[in-house]
């Protein structure tokens, strides 16, 4: 089982020491924990995950040349096709430099390699789901995500009814996600323990986690990291 820590903003430094296997920076604007500056100096063991939703291919194309981001999480109602097109092997865009002037000539089409790319779709859950939306996803997708269903594409700090999955007729891997904290230890133990789990790669926690948006409380993930580390791998 595999940690990721979402919402990066104010202290991903000090995340990164805890070791997560991926960190989340959000490229959605409207969210209180949008990323924008200088990508910090990550141990290469760590994937960067970059959060979008219903994002133009062009700016998330941008944004995984700018940061070298190893994954994108759809966190909106990107089609099918949509997906196809960012896990293609090779595309390219025409980009320019936000911080200078570029003259039209100099403007250059930059190739961009997507092999590794991986493609995280997202899908949020209430009180039931139909997993039958997923089938047009298993060819496009690295993995899927499930969240919580509410205001927001993300962050709402509630967790959903994870007995949902134990209808998951996928053999895709999936994160789990939505309002874990220190508090869901022993539910996560029971859901980790069960056959619903047998195809969930992570665990993904954001706010619960939090002093205030963006910034993270180090000695609960700390906490958090120990009391899963029987299940939790290298």
């Amino acid at each position: 089982m595999k940690l990721k820590v979402c919402g990066m903003n104010q202290n991903p430094i000090e995340v990164a020491q805890l070791h997560p296997d991926y960190m989340g920076f959000i490229f959605w604007e409207p969210s209180s924990r949008y990323f924008e500056g200088d990508m910090p100096q990550l141990p290469q063991s760590i994937k960067k995950v970059g959060v979008f939703v219903d994002a133009p291919l062009e700016v998330v194309l941008e944004k995984v040349s700018q940061y070298g981001l190893d994954a994108v999480q759809l966190h909106g109602t990107e089609s099918v096709a949509y997906c196809s097109q960012l896990k293609s092997n090779f595309l390219s865009f025409r980009a320019q430099s936000r911080n200078q002037k570029v003259d039209d000539e100099n403007e250059v089409s930059t190739p961009l390699d997507l092999t590794n790319l991986q493609i995280i779709k997202v899908f949020s859950i209430k009180d039931n789901f139909d997993f039958s939306v997923l089938k047009d996803y298993e060819s496009v997708c690295n993995y899927f995500l499930f969240d919580t269903k509410g205001k927001l594409p993300g962050g709402n700090g509630y967790t959903f009814d994870w007995s949902v999955l134990e209808h998951y007729p996928s053999t895709k891997p999936f994160f789990l996600s939505g309002g874990i904290g220190l508090d869901s230890v022993e539910k996560l133990k029971e859901f980790l323990n069960s056959p619903a789990s047998r195809y969930c790669l992570a665990i993904d926690v954001n706010s619960k986690f939090e002093i205030e948006p963006g910034l993270k409380d180090i000695p609960s993930l700390k906490a958090f990291k120990k009391s899963l580390s029987d299940f939790l791998t290298d």
